[in-house]
Parts: structure tokens; sequence; C-alpha cells
């Protein structure tokens, strides 16, 4: 039998690799920036087209490299920053492994200059899929230029999975932000199709943030200073009332190296038990200070994930140093009562003695002594007493109005009978039962009982009204008669660069629901009208729902993007949890229900109705 193990061809190697290291354009910008950093450059600009997919291009006043380590940078491997495995546990530098450029080499066509700074002349290599066409002297700056072009060109199967280029651009943003703030001694410049996104100086950490996020961040910050024999944290947390229900800014450093912790991160949410409401999440932006024989990076190729020798203490510490900064902050200050002209207070010698003052009474004074004559009085009761013929009126329009509300309800079951197609299986645990179902009852201010004719129907109410609002925003939107509701006094967002982009990709959707948004310049942008029909809805708020659900959840095809505004919007305008409502609210809420074509669930498969059966109920006696 012949061998059947044979060995790779770099080329292969290099793609799979790839795989691993290069998943997008962003992944491409982490690495090659990283090196920079790595080369002690004091400035890093980024140039992009198409958010990547035409070119990316780095540019660096770091040393630079000669004509032979420009070459050999390529090699699957080959690295300046270590020697021996020993070297693993002393990382001082961003990259280690050897890997990023031969896999940014093996699905792109890349361009190199460099120059150190003691040659007179640079160096020009051009590789096309891992193979070297060409190396030449340049006249160029000390530093490096990378030029990458057309990312995963010979492989259409990984470009096929590349996102549109807005979501692209904020994955390239996020991942920027990350980047920039681990390293605010450097200066940075982000361009995207010739527009300037960002031109951030040196400054302080605090400064960068600030660069970052929008001035209005400097103001929800406290300081945080940990310094102890086993780990320094320096940052800051965002304060309580600043907490989000989503996209909340949440950002750890170890020795200027991003990482994800969710044991460290519930630390920090442990400090904020009882301070913020449950869904909620903080911001933060804590760096920490390590030896680095204490922590392995070498976990995963994105080198994101950590591990400390010491992660219990460092825990301990961490929640009781953000407990203590969250308890400063919360200090309530002393009461200064004012003492002027005020008694004074006997001393305390062991027993209070007690002086109650002189309260004079009039024996002879009755409250409730009649003041008017009996005549006066008679007249007076007589404006105030009951009339039986008004009675009467009253018991009569009382019983007009449940004679209408019993035909009208009759009406209403009349009408689902022969429009409402229900699920064949709940068809008759569902329809109303006559005149009982109009009786309805509210339990914990989410769901709504009523007696049906296999048992107890119980409806949720928020996610009712959810199948409402879209089943009707979605019908107007093809009809064409979805209309807009002014806002007398826009409401101002403030976004991140990120999210700015998601705006800018939703906008004609966005305006085809019904909303009119202007953009302020920067990252600002002014709500102006939302849909018709939102009345007390925080127009604001909804928004950022909107850009938060685009975000997390990954921008729909183009069919799509109009249902999943309506979703989020009719989530944002539903009743919510907890709200108590009337009889007549919940009539009119299960009655718009039954009305619809699919009453049984939302719009994303979750269960609106459910019938307990009687044979279940009896069980429980």
């Amino acid at each position: 039998m012949s061998d059947v193990i044979k060995l790779l061809p770099d080329s292969v190697a290099n793609q799979i690799a790839a795989g691993e290291v290069i998943q997008r354009p962003a992944s491409v910008i982490k690495e090659l920036v990283e090196n920079a950093i790595d080369a002690q450059a004091s400035h890093i600009q980024i140039i992009l087209k198409d958010a990547g997919r035409t070119l990316i291009q780095i540019i660096d006043d770091g040393v630079g490299m000669s004509e032979t380590d420009a070459r050999l940078a390529f090699e699957r491997h080959s690295t300046s920053k270590i020697r021996s495995a020993d070297d693993l546990f002393t990382l001082h530098t961003m990259g280690f492994r050897g890997e990023a450029l031969a896999s940014i080499a093996a699905i792109s066509q890349v361009e190199l200059r460099t120059r150190r700074q003691d040659s007179q002349l640079g160096t020009k290599l051009v590789i096309n899929a891992s193979q070297c066409e060409s190396q030449e002297p340049d006249m160029c700056p000390v530093g490096s230029n990378f030029m990458i072009k057309n990312i995963f060109f010979n492989v259409p199967a990984r470009r096929k999975f590349l996102k549109s280029n807005q979501v692209e651009l904020s994955n390239i943003v996020k991942e920027f932000e990350k980047l920039a703030l681990a390293n605010n001694n450097v200066e940075f410049t982000l361009m995207h199709n010739g527009n300037v996104m960002y031109k951030l100086m040196k400054g302080t950490f605090r400064q960068r943030i600030a660069a970052l996020m929008g001035n209005n961040m400097d103001q929800q910050l406290l300081p945080v200073n940990i310094d102890t024999s086993l780990v320094k944290v320096q940052g800051y947390v965002g304060k309580p009332e600043n907490a989000r229900k989503r996209n909340a800014l949440q950002f750890m450093f170890v020795n200027e190296r991003f990482m994800r912790h969710p044991y460290f991160h519930k630390a920090v949410m442990s400090a904020y038990e009882q301070l913020i409401p449950e869904g909620e999440q903080p911001n933060y932006f804590l760096r920490f200070s390590v030896d680095p024989q204490s922590i392995d990076v070498n976990i995963h190729p994105t080198k994101t994930e950590i591990k400390f020798e010491d992660e219990m203490p460092i825990w301990q510490i961490l929640a009781a140093g953000v407990k203590e900064v969250l308890g400063r902050f919360s200090e309530v200050p002393a009461i200064d009562f004012d003492t002027e002209d005020a008694p004074a207070i006997p001393a305390f010698n062991g027993h209070v003695e007690v002086h109650t003052p002189h309260i004079g009474v009039d024996p002879s004074y009755n409250p409730f002594k009649q003041q008017s004559s009996s005549r006066e009085s008679a007249q007076r009761q007589g404006q105030h007493a009951p009339d039986r013929e008004t009675l009467s009126n009253w018991d009569e329009l009382f019983a007009n109005f449940e004679r209408k509300k019993r035909e009208g309800l009759e009406q209403e079951t009349a009408m689902q009978d022969e429009k409402a197609p229900i699920e064949k299986g709940a068809q008759d645990a569902i329809l109303p039962m006559g005149i009982l179902q109009s009786v309805y009852l509210q339990l914990k201010g989410r769901f709504i009982l009523s007696p049906a004719k296999s048992g107890l129907m119980v409806i949720d109410q928020h996610r009712a009204h959810v199948r409402i609002l879209f089943d009707r925003y979605i019908n107007r939107m093809h009809t064409g008669n979805m209309s807009s509701q002014t806002i007398l006094f826009p409401e101002v967002l403030h976004l991140s660069a990120a999210q700015g982009v998601v705006i800018e990709e939703l906008l004609p959707e966005m305006e085809k629901m019904g909303f009119a948004l202007s953009p302020l310049g920067g990252n600002d942008w002014a709500v102006n009208a939302i849909p018709a029909g939102l009345d007390g809805v925080d127009a604001s708020a909804m928004v950022q729902q909107i850009i938060d659900s685009m975000d997390n959840g990954g921008m729909p095809v183009k069919k799509r993007i109009l249902e999943h505004l309506a979703l989020t919007v009719a989530r944002s305008a539903a009743i919510p949890v907890g709200r108590m409502l009337m009889q007549e609210e919940m009539d009119i809420l299960v009655a718009d229900l039954l009305r619809l074509p699919e009453p049984n669930y939302t719009p994303d498969g979750k269960t609106i109705i459910n019938v307990i059966p009687m044979e279940q109920i009896t069980k429980l006696f």
C-alpha cells in the first residue's frame, strides 16, 4: 500500500492559516497596525477603498525593514518577536506567531515599500498570492507602506461571504477603536474613499476615549486606579445612570492588548448590582498591567483570549475596586441644617429630658357646632341629595352601554369566524365563548387571561401588540399609506463612527417607514419625524434600538431590511411588560389580535397565545 500522508505546499498551508487569522478586511488592519506599533511607529495612517475590498493601505513611520527582512517577513513562521518557546511567556509585543503577513499574502495582492533609518534606499516588494513577483530598490521614507489589494481575489468562496461595504466598514471601525484606545500615545488617521473618518492626536487615555466616543462620554466616566503587587488597573467606568440595554461600550486591555474576558466582566457587573436595572450593561474602559509571565496569550490566533495565572485574586481586586469607585460617586452628602434662630437643644447627659411646650385649650370650642340655621342646612343638604330620576337615567345609560358592548362583541365573533383563519388545532380553544369573552383579567402586568371553550386562554400582551403593530406597518408600506408625524423639537442622536455607517445604510428604508433624519455634522443626527401613531415613544431611543439590532444581528439582505425595521419599531412601540391595562384596552387588543391572519406567533416565531386545557386545570384540584 502506498503512502497517503503528503506534505502540503506552502501556498495551501498559507491559505489554511489565512482562514484562521484573516476573516475579513478588519483582520488585515488589526495585524498590520499591530506590526506598526511593534515597529515603534508614532503615526499610523489607514487608507481604505470600498471598505477594504479594493485597497487597504497602512503607512507608518516605524523602524522599517532591510531588503532581506522585507522578503523574509512574508515566509510562514518568520518573526522578529521571539527566538524560543520560553519567549512566549515574556512577550512585550503584539505579534509573535509569524503567520499574519504570510496569510495576508496568500489571499491578496501585496505591495510593500520600506526603508530603515540607516539606509539611503529602501526596497519595493510585490507579492501575488504568495508568489514573489519582484523586489527592487526604491526611494521611500523611513518606515513601512503596505498596500493590500483585492482581498480574497483568489478565493471566490471566501469573498462571497463578505458582507456589504457598510457592514465591513463598521467592523473596521470597531477594530480601529480597540487599537486606538490601547495606544493613545500614537497618532492615527483613518480615511475611507478619500474622506477622513478619524484623525486622532496623541493624548491621555481619557482624551482618546472622548475623541473616539464623543465629548459627551467624558461627562459619564468615573476614574479607576487600582495599584497592587499582583495587578494594576487603570481606566474608567460609566456612571450607573448611563448604562445601556444594548451596545454598551466595554473595553478591557492587558499590557496594551485588547482582550475578551467574561470572568472579569462579571466582576465589573457584580459591582453594579442594585445600581442598574436588570438587562442593562455599564460602559467601562479598563487597562490591566500584569507581569507578562503571569498570562498566556498563545491560545487563539486572534490573541484576544487571555489566560491569567491569578484569575481569582484579580477578580476580587477588580470587583472591590470598581465597587469602591461607585460608592464614592454615590456617597450622600451630609445635610447642613440652618441653625440660625433655632431653639437650643439640651445636651445629652445619660438621659433625655423632654420639655413639652404649653398649648392653650378652649374647652367651650366645638368645631362641629352648626353655624347656620336649620333651614339653611336643609337647603344645603337638598342641593347634594341624589335625585331618583337622575339615578334611573344613569342605570338606563349603563344598560345601553352593556347592550351595545354585547352586540359589538357578538358581531366581532361572527367576523372572526368568517375572516380570521386560525390554526385548525387551536381554533376551538381560541375562539371567544360568548359574553364571557368580554371579561379579561391581567396577570402581573404581562398576561391577559380569558375563558375559552377548552380551557383558559393566556395571551402575552407585549407580543400581541408587537404582532399587531408589525402587520399594520407592513400593510401600510405595501399600500403606500405610511405617514409621518413631525417632532416639534427634533431629538439629537450622538453616534459613534460605526453607528454612523449603519444609519447611512438604513436611511432610504427608514424614510419609507416614516422616519425623517438629517445629519448635523460629524456623527450627530437629528430625528425630525417618526412613523405616525407612535405617541409617547422615545424617538431617539427607538432609532438607537434600530441601529443596535442591525449592528448586533448583522445587516439583513436588502429585501428583508424593511421587515426588520418594522419588527424593531413594533418592539419599541409595543405595550411594555408590566403596564396595567383597563378592560376596554384589553378588549381592543384581543379583538385586533384575533383579526390578524397569524395571531398565534410573533414575526420572529415566539408564541403569543397559549391555552391551558380544562383537563390540566382539573388535575390541579
